[in-house]
């Protein structure tokens, strides 16, 4: 039975990247994913992240698709005693749904999977102290994420390579958003 769930859970993965790649990042219009979104799942291989995981809350990040395909997220970031809040442009790389920042370091995100409505999972890798840092993050309408939706986001992170330890929910916050001063 374990293996049925885990075959149907591999299968479903599979089914979602396909969908992905049916929907093309290329010939997604990139006005669907403008809006406002919350951060609600993340993975990542940074230390800094990791050692301070079980402190981090639901952020929020807003995207505005400018002139010449740039988008400009402006992300608000709850933290011990206060609302930390910036906002980067990302520049079109060449590469179909990947973007690149110089700001605050070298960043690149990619987004890999969306419905276009509910969800996206953006892939981004950073520069630091001349490593090469890895998150996903799970992006959703919501606060709430379907649990099928959250599932999905575990399966397609231990794909990427991120151990459990690695992986967690947010959890919701309601003193920091982006529509706060």
């Amino acid at each position: 039975m374990r293996t049925l769930g885990l075959g149907l859970g591999l299968a479903l993965l599979c089914l979602l990247r396909v969908e992905a790649q049916d929907l093309g990042a290329a010939e997604l219009d990139m006005s669907k994913i403008a809006g406002k979104w919350h951060i609600t799942a993340m993975a990542s291989d940074s230390e800094s992240y990791l050692q301070k995981k079980d402190q981090l809350k639901m952020a929020m990040a807003n995207i505005e698709v400018l002139g010449e395909g740039d988008l400009k997220v402006s992300f608000a970031i709850p933290t011990p005693g206060r609302c930390m809040k910036f906002e980067s442009i990302y520049k079109p790389t060449g590469i179909a749904g990947e973007y690149y920042s110089s700001d605050r370091g070298n960043k690149t995100a990619q987004l890999v999977d969306t419905d276009g409505r509910t969800y996206a999972v953006i892939f981004a890798t950073r520069e630091k102290e001349g490593k090469i840092l890895h998150m996903l993050r799970l992006y959703s309408r919501t606060r709430l994420v379907r649990p099928r939706i959250t599932e999905l986001f575990k399966k397609f992170a231990k794909v990427k390579g991120f151990s459990d330890e690695m992986i967690w929910i947010l959890p919701r916050q309601e003193e920091c958003s982006l529509d706060q001063p």
